[in-house]
């Protein structure tokens, strides 16, 4: 039930899904760096998959239901300040989460993306390297390195923040982004769940097709890019 004196539904399940799957391939894409050898091609993989995800959720946070637009939980500096003073939230991210959000989905796009024009230089590339020249290349490759330090950090900083609600604050936010409901008495009276239904699985179905198809066009781009070359 989306709704009852208990519980709100905040989260629809594409934006769930699309939570545990994007965790899913950043830390499988970290495992297969590290890893090296033949786990590079995997790495390739989940980078694609994560660019595909970004992308999902960037167009996600303008069609999806209420607490995944951003323009539900984006708010300015005087939102943040009065939530820190303790004001309650209406439902979905809280305006400093927010923040954290927005960072991630830059950091973790811009490393998906960088990742398609770096190479190796041993067996493995991206499916548009080749697209730019190696100045470009270059800068894009120092790019992907560098980032990763700002993904681990917004990681762990992004750990440490679920883990002080549950301590602090004894909100299970794990709990809702698996079941999609928080308990009404964390949230302000006036708050409204969040419309999930199967008209809102279809609509995320669509989209996810539509960018695997756009993931899938860019991949198929790297024989063209090796045969102009």
């Amino acid at each position: 039930m989306p709704y009852s004196r208990l519980s709100v539904r905040i989260w629809d399940v594409p934006t769930r899904l699309f939570h545990w799957a994007l965790a899913a391939c950043v830390i499988g894409a970290y495992v297969c760096v590290k890893l090296g050898g033949l786990y590079m091609d995997w790495h390739v993989r989940l980078g694609l998959a994560a660019l595909g995800l970004v992308m999902f959720r960037i167009v996600w946070g303008f069609i999806g239901p209420r607490h995944a637009r951003f323009a539900n939980f984006v708010r300015g500096p005087r939102a943040v300040l009065a939530y820190l003073r303790g004001g309650a939230v209406k439902g979905g991210h809280n305006p400093l989460g927010a923040l954290s959000v927005l960072a991630m989905l830059l950091a973790f796009g811009v490393q998906a993306a960088s990742g398609l024009f770096v190479t190796d230089d041993i067996m493995v590339q991206g499916p548009l390297y080749g697209r730019v020249d190696e100045s470009a290349s270059s800068f894009l490759a120092w790019l992907h390195h560098s980032n990763e330090w700002i993904m681990i950090a917004l990681v762990a900083l992004h750990v440490a923040a679920i883990a002080w609600y549950a301590l602090v604050r004894r909100q299970r936010l794990v709990r809702a982004m698996i079941t999609g409901d928080m308990p009404a008495g964390q949230l302000a009276d006036d708050a409204q769940p969040s419309e999930d239904g199967p008209a809102v699985w279809l609509r995320g179905l669509v989209l996810a097709l539509c960018v695997a198809g756009l993931v899938w066009w860019i991949q198929s781009l790297e024989t063209a890019a090796s045969m102009s070359y």
